[in-house]
C-alpha cells in the first residue's frame, strides 16, 4: 500500500502501468424502476443530470461521445492516454443481450479504449449477461459497477431502490466468480440511518468479494423526491461538517478490508444541482489532500481494525 488506504488510482498505474481515464458514456438506457418493470419515479435520491458531463448526452452517438470525451481529459490530465468508456447513466445491463452486444462494441471501436466500465443495478444482471462480459474480459478490460447505496434493506425500501441487500450480494458473487473486476456505490446519509447503522456497512462490505468501492456522502439534489423528504423530515437525517465526515471515514476505514480498492470517498454535484454546499466549493483533489493529512494525523491506516 502506496498509502494509508488503496487508492483504486494506484491500482491501475500498478496494474496497467499508467492511469486509465474513464469517459463518461450515456446509451439511452433506463431503470427497471422508473419504467414500471419494479417501480416508477426512481430512486428518491436521482437527477442522474447532476452526475454526467456535457459531452455525455444519448443524442450523441457513442463513438461521438467517446471522442469528445477524450479530448476533454486530455485537456484536464495531460499524461491521460488510455481511456476506460464508462456506461454510467442509469441501468447500463437493462436490455436484450444484442443490444448490449450492440452497444458495448462501439466503445472498442476507438483505438483509445482499452475497457469498459458498466454502471448497473444488482437486478439487471444475469448469467447470460455475465458469461458475454466474462468473454470481452479474456483481452479488454471490464469492469461490473453495482449501485448498492445502502445494506439495510428498511432504508432500500424507503430510497425506492426496488430490491434487497440479497440481490446486491448475489450479484457481487456471480460477477466476481467469473473473475470480473467488480465495484460498487455506497451513500453515507441516507434518511433514518444512523452512524452507527453506517458503520455497520463495513462488516457486510467486507463478506462480499467486491474490488473496489466508491463512497458518497448524500448530497440533496434539485428535483429530487428526497428534496421533498428532507424540508419535510430533516430530523430524519444525519447531516456531516467536512471535518465530521472525515473523521467518520477514517473510522469506517479502520474496518474496511485492507485489500479493497477506494475509489471514492466523496462526491461532489455541481453547485447549480444542490440548494446549499455546506462544505463550499471544495474540489475532490482537496478532500484526498484533507484525507490524507487527516489519517497521518491519526496515524491510522484502512483495515486497522478488520478482523478477518
Amino acid at each position: 500500500m502506496t498509502k494509508r488506504y488503496n487508492s483504486y488510482v494506484g491500482y491501475f498505474k500498478e496494474r496497467y502501468g499508467e492511469r486509465l481515464q474513464k469517459i463518461v458514456i450515456d446509451a439511452g438506457f433506463t431503470c427497471p424502476n422508473r419504467d414500471g418493470l419494479v417501480g416508477t419515479g426512481g430512486c428518491t435520491y436521482c437527477n442522474n443530470d447532476a452526475f454526467h458531463p456535457s459531452y455525455s448526452n444519448p443524442s450523441i452517438p457513442i463513438l461521438k461521445q467517446i471522442e469528445e470525451g477524450i479530448i476533454f481529459h486530455k485537456n484536464r490530465y495531460r499524461k491521460a492516454a488510455s481511456f476506460l468508456a464508462y456506461f454510467q447513466s442509469y441501468s447500463n445491463t437493462y436490455a436484450p443481450l444484442e443490444h448490449l452486444k450492440q452497444i458495448y462494441s462501439q466503445a472498442f471501436l476507438h483505438p483509445d479504449v482499452c475497457g469498459i466500465v458498466i454502471g448497473t443495478r444488482p437486478d439487471c444482471i444475469d448469467d447470460e449477461k455475465l458469461d458475454y462480459l466474462q468473454e470481452i474480459a479474456k483481452d479488454k478490460v471490464v469492469i461490473v459497477e453495482y449501485g448498492i447505496e445502502s445494506c439495510l434493506d428498511k432504508t432500500l425500501v424507503r430510497i425506492n431502490r426496488g430490491h434487497g441487500f440479497d440481490i446486491a450480494k448475489e450479484a457481487v458473487e456471480k460477477t466476481a466468480a467469473r473473475g470480473i473486476q467488480t465495484g460498487a456505490h455506497f451513500i453515507f446519509g441516507l434518511p433514518g440511518e444512523s452512524k452507527e447503522e453506517m458503520m455497520s456497512y463495513a462488516e457486510k462490505i467486507n463478506s462480499i468479494p467486491l474490488h473496489s468501492v466508491k463512497f458518497h456522502q448524500l448530497q440533496i439534489v434539485k428535483g429530487t423526491a428526497m428534496e421533498s423528504e428532507y424540508a419535510a423530515k430533516p430530523q430524519d437525517f444525519v447531516t456531516f461538517s467536512l471535518e465530521e465526515y472525515l473523521d467518520f471515514f477514517i473510522d469506517f476505514l479502520e474496518r474496511l478490508r485492507p485489500d479493497l480498492y477506494i475509489e471514492r470517498f466523496a462526491g461532489e454535484v455541481p453547485p447549480r444541482f444542490v440548494n446549499a454546499l455546506p462544505w463550499g466549493k471544495i474540489r475532490n483533489v482537496e478532500l484526498l489532500r484533507l484525507l490524507e493529512k487527516r489519517m497521518e494525523e491519526r496515524d491510522t491506516y484502512q483495515g486497522r481494525l478488520y478482523n478477518k
